[in-house]
């Protein structure tokens, strides 16, 4: 069965719109962002304010790659342009992890706001990084696909690949631990859960992921300056898709990325002078309608019964 939707996934941008197509991706790469940034915001506790600092940390490592050192191979640049986004995220997030991570609360939130910021302001103000001038990026094309298609397809892959990562580590012995984190981190450690091994592996792991995923928006794009992708809504994002579709949860990032994006670019998208009191009113709705997110209306909630997350 899962392979059948897989089909019909990756299908639909023979089957719809251009404009839809469009929808399509950010709601595929919403879902995959919100995924990232669970594995410690969701199944840990920690939530960070900050992880558009791996969107573009992630983007112009690979840009400067493959403008600098893979000119005239676009294609092997974009793939070796993944792997480098998402090690240099990798070694960012080891370098910050140990202090950072010593933090809790609204405390790790903001200082991963700081780190954030700053990452920006250096990419803009640092001449090597053209973050001021902007930086274009190859133009990718594969198996005659329109490039809608084609980063539509790559993002489809890339949000089942997070998403078996996130499966994984939820279902095994490291999930019980974030989770023990999650409710006690005091009370974990003193039960034995190696708390700060967890927490750093499920940061630098996040990380990871998340620079791979700014690599794939930045192509996307083609065109990308830091204000494109160092952008603080991203990571407040991350948080709304995963509050909105049930918070630690696998199946909650893509309810609240589909819900979100419909309703901002399909449902709101002419409403241009009223479309973000709409958007914020009927989020304050869904939230007090469904505290525990749209999985909560499943779990003994609206719709009774119980859900799996």
């Amino acid at each position: 069965m899962s392979i059948v939707l897989l089909i019909v996934a990756a299908a639909v941008p023979f089957m719809v719109m251009p404009f839809y197509v469009r929808v399509g991706q950010l709601i595929l790469l919403s879902a995959a962002l919100g995924l990232a940034w669970t594995l410690l915001g969701g199944f840990a506790g920690y939530w960070s304010f900050g992880h558009a600092a791996f969107i573009g940390l992630g983007a112009f490592s690979a840009g400067l790659f493959e403008t600098e050192l893979m000119k005239g191979q676009p294609l092997l640049g974009f793939g070796l342009g993944l792997i480098v986004g998402g090690v240099v995220c990798a070694l960012a997030a080891a370098v910050v992890a140990w202090p950072i991570l010593r933090l809790r609360g609204i405390y790790f939130a903001v200082a991963m706001l700081g780190v954030s910021q700053v990452l920006a302001e250096l990419t803009n103000n640092v001449d090597v990084f053209k973050g001021s001038m902007g930086l274009v990026l190859p133009r990718i094309a594969a198996f005659g696909l329109r490039p809608e298609a084609l980063f539509y397809d790559v993002l489809l892959i890339a949000t089942v690949v997070v998403g078996c990562i996130a499966f994984a580590i939820k279902n095994g012995r490291i999930g019980a631990g974030l989770m023990a984190i999650r409710e006690d981190e005091d009370t974990a450690r003193m039960l034995g859960v190696p708390t700060e091994r967890y927490k750093i592996m499920m940061f630098i792991l996040s990380a990871a992921l998340t620079g791979a995923l700014g690599v794939i928006y930045a192509h996307s794009l083609g065109y990308i300056t830091t204000s494109s992708v160092y952008r603080t809504e991203f990571s407040l994002n991350m948080i709304v898709y995963n509050l909105l579709g049930g918070m630690g949860t696998l199946v909650g990032p893509f309810l609240g990325s589909a819900v979100m994006v419909i309703l901002t670019q399909v449902v709101l998208g002419r409403l241009l002078s009223i479309h973000m009191f709409i958007t914020g009113a009927l989020l304050v709705l869904l939230v007090l309608a469904a505290p525990k997110g749209i999985i909560g209306l499943f779990k003994g909630g609206l719709f009774g019964g119980r859900a799996k997350g």
